[in-house]
């Protein structure tokens, strides 16, 4: 028995006890109103909500529904838990991905995979502005290509980097007649000396 080696092999009891589901929006509340200790939180806490594996979706929904609930813990038959669903988990299921940034839904406006946004030059201002929450002029050019292009007087090279009214921008495709595709360049937040 003394031979046997004591690395690999690690064992860990883990028991979880559910006492309470709380929205972290009411949580921050409580947190500037009495600060957060355990008594505060249970009394924001509503009793957990448990479902079991397995449930189909549209079960799950109608007891969504009946119990006015967006949110459940899942367990299986031992009643160990296995995860978290949501109404808007469910509804994704059935419509497809749920987005809150606008630029997502615009074809013109792609998303890198460094993050960053790339931008078709051939988008109109108007949903340019709507999308991206910007407040570019409007009464002039109509495309993102015609308001780069009056602003710099020439058709620029790919690598070419401006600042189109407080937006830094990088552009990083060109055809004979203008701006093809930019990228809008991230701002870093620098830390100053004090």
């Amino acid at each position: 028995m003394n031979d046997l080696p004591l690395t690999g092999l690690f064992f860990a009891l883990f028991v979880l006890i559910v006492i309470g589901v709380f929205h972290a929006r009411n949580a921050l509340h409580a947190l500037l109103e009495k600060g957060l200790d355990k008594e505060h939180l249970r009394k924001i806490a509503r009793e957990p909500y448990f479902v079991q594996e397995g449930t189909p979706l549209y079960q799950q929904l109608l007891n969504f529904q009946r119990l006015k609930r967006r949110i459940a813990l899942v367990v299986d038959e031992y009643g160990d838990f296995l995860g978290l669903i949501t109404l808007t988990d469910l509804l994704e299921e059935i419509v497809g991905e749920f987005t809150t940034d606008p630029s997502d839904s615009i074809e013109e406006i792609h998303r890198a995979e460094d993050g960053s946004l790339l931008i078709d030059c051939g988008i109109g201002l108007r949903d340019l502005n709507r999308a991206l929450r910007w407040e570019l002029p409007t009464d002039g050019p109509k495309t993102l290509n015609g308001l780069i292009l009056e602003y710099l007087e020439t058709i620029p090279e790919p690598g070419t980097s401006l600042k189109l009214h407080e937006h830094p921008l990088e552009i990083i495709q060109t055809v004979d007649a203008g701006v093809k595709t930019v990228k809008i360049i991230q701002r870093t937040v620098r830390k100053g000396r004090r």
